[in-house]
């Protein structure tokens, strides 16, 4: 019978809580999922309890968890770029309530799925990720995405013209926002590139995340919604990337898109093609 029993570990001294998804007969492969950031369980956020339970249905264990500082977890407020320690211990809790298992997957959306691409290739346990539009944020790269999927395409926003035709539009406050955000997309992504060649600790996020998957050279899974930054954002990133495009054109990387979801998958069928895609994708063969 499947059973879904609460969990206590510790990580560094402080206590973690999370969610055993264990199902009567085990895929070989299970799944671990990061939590991004402090959220609540309901709403768009009750993705990651239907998607364990669907997955837990077709046989796959899965482990969700809040990691130090988040959600009901112990210990001061990490960010997903300290998280390594977090995710390394649940893997260990998921294999010790699941000894049937050979390997696991790693899904994560936005920051969780950046933490993901980052540690992946330090633990050969991890045979397969699924990341859901990934964060790559930096200053000069939501500068850019905000003026190539808001700007350009407000032009043609029949509302911003009648605006302007009745002098309700405020020039003088737009055009200080659009040059302060071009200033940020060039002028930032300029210096943060040559500090990065001075100091490679120094690089950038996307490109920090890009040399940890150069280094996993596994199967990976890219779900992106069409209606949102966070993932326009990253296709503008790897799109002007040569060696994200080399890692995305990659045999055993999948990139699948939701055109109308939104950032969290809010609605009933766009979480039922995030859960088929999954499983799809960390099932036995």
């Amino acid at each position: 019978m499947n059973k879904e029993i609460p969990i206590q570990f510790t990580c560094n001294g402080d206590k973690l809580y999370g969610m055993l998804h264990i199902p009567d007969e085990f895929q070989s492969t299970g799944l671990l999922i990061v939590v991004g950031g402090p959220q609540y369980r309901i709403g768009s956020h009750r993705q990651f309890v239907l998607l364990s339970r669907s997955l837990m249905d077709e046989g796959v264990a899965s482990l969700r968890f809040d990691y130090r500082g988040m959600g009901d977890s112990d210990g001061k407020q990490h960010t997903f770029e300290e998280i390594e320690e977090d995710i390394r211990i649940a893997i260990d809790q998921l294999f010790m309530n699941c000894p049937n298992l050979k390997t696991v997957a790693i899904w994560g959306l936005c920051d969780a799925a950046s933490a993901a691409c980052m540690y992946a290739h330090k633990d050969p346990r991890v045979s397969k990720v699924i990341l859901l539009n990934p964060w790559v944020r930096t200053k000069s790269t939501i500068a850019a995405t905000y003026i190539k999927n808001y700007y350009l395409k407000r032009i043609f926003n029949i509302n911003l013209w009648r605006k302007i035709l009745t002098g309700k539009f405020n020039f003088k406050a737009s055009i200080y926002d659009v040059v302060n955000k071009l200033k940020l997309a060039f002028y930032s992504n300029e210096k943060s590139n040559e500090k990065a060649s001075l100091l490679r600790t120094s690089a950038s996020l996307p490109d920090r995340m890009c040399e940890s998957l150069e280094l996993y050279n596994k199967p990976i899974l890219l779900i992106l919604s069409g209606n949102d930054l966070t993932a326009k954002e990253f296709e503008n990133v790897t799109g002007n990337s040569k060696n994200w495009r080399i890692i995305l054109n990659r045999k055993n990387v999948l990139v699948k898109r939701l055109k109308e979801a939104n950032h969290t998958f809010s609605k009933k069928e766009w979480k039922e093609f995030v859960a088929l895609w999954t499983f799809e994708w960390i099932k036995d063969t």
